[in-house]
């Protein structure tokens, strides 16, 4: 066991209601903002209430001798995390996937601020459970599961990390061009872009693309692989749509290449101000992370 003292970060977003108040300048100015589009100001002034007790409990929890730091869910790829780190997700699952390629093995512990906020597959802790799990992240004891992760890496270099999905394609969401290398099989696609989604992504975005296509894959979380899907590809004379999908492992990559003039992106687990670009000639190799999210289970 380290001597030294574990500093805690807790991570949030802003609630609706904080948004709705920047936005508009008052709670007056909510409220008609509200009632003029027939929603409860008073549902979204309950749902900010449980959340700020929440946050408050949490951090009443944490030992008076451990350092402390916060973290919003905007400022993610601004903040600095240290490697003796204890992690603390405060709110939904999405939370946790929006934090996980900022992290470096550093234990996550999800925390759900009530039982009626979310599915809690990523934050199925409640607030009772935080001081016997921090003690256990503290002692190097608490139990991890060790969740994978894919990667984008461009031919220079630079890279990205999702614990759910990769978004590759048009940043407005239009007709991306590309050429898919897969298995020996090479394709020329007009889609609406690709979406890359690992076995802990297979419950979200790509759950209804699944749905949707009847391409379906099931796989554990803690499994190297990922699920690639090309977003109605468009059959021409020039374009193919062969390549619908497939599974991405430790010796099986995805690569492609863009021939999107402009607007080409990639980006991880739904935070699109945080993305790689990806225009003309830009080559990706898609591909399983050595890095893994260790999400405390117990």
């Amino acid at each position: 066991m380290s001597t030294l003292r574990p500093r805690v970060v807790l991570v949030t977003r802003e609630t609706e209601l904080s948004a709705l108040l920047a936005r508009h300048g008052t709670r007056g100015q909510v409220e008609f903002y509200l009632s003029s589009r027939g929603q409860s100001f008073d549902e979204i002034e309950a749902r900010d209430r449980i959340q700020n007790d929440a946050i408050a409990a949490a951090k009443g929890m944490i030992p008076q001798d451990w350092s402390f730091a916060e973290a919003r869910r905007d400022d993610l790829n601004r903040f600095l995390f240290f490697p003796g780190d204890i992690i603390i997700a405060l709110g939904q699952d999405g939370l946790v996937a929006n934090l996980a390629k900022y992290l470096s093995g550093q234990p996550v512990i999800g925390v759900t601020p009530s039982s009626d906020m979310g599915e809690g597959v990523l934050t199925p802790h409640s607030l009772n459970s935080l001081p016997r799990l921090l003690q256990s992240a503290g002692d190097g004891q608490a139990e991890a599961e060790a969740r994978a992760m894919v990667e984008a890496k461009l031919q220079g270099g630079d890279r990205l990390l999702a614990l759910n999905e990769l978004f590759i394609g048009h940043r407005s969401h239009q007709s991306a061009r590309y050429e898919l290398s897969f298995q020996g099989v090479e394709e020329y696609q007009s889609s609406s872009g690709l979406i890359v989604a690992t076995g802990t992504g297979l419950t979200g975005w790509a759950r209804s693309i699944m749905a949707a296509t009847h391409q379906d894959y099931d796989f554990d979380a803690v499994d190297a692989k990922a699920a690639f899907f090309s977003r109605e590809p468009w059959p021409s004379r020039t374009s193919g749509a062969s390549l619908r999908s497939g599974v991405i492992s430790d010796v099986v990559p995805l690569g492609i290449q863009s021939r999107i003039n402009d607007g080409g992106v990639i980006f991880a687990d739904g935070i699109e101000q945080d993305f790689l670009g990806f225009d003309w000639g830009a080559v990706v190799s898609i591909q399983m992370a050595e890095a893994r999210l260790q999400l405390v289970v117990g």
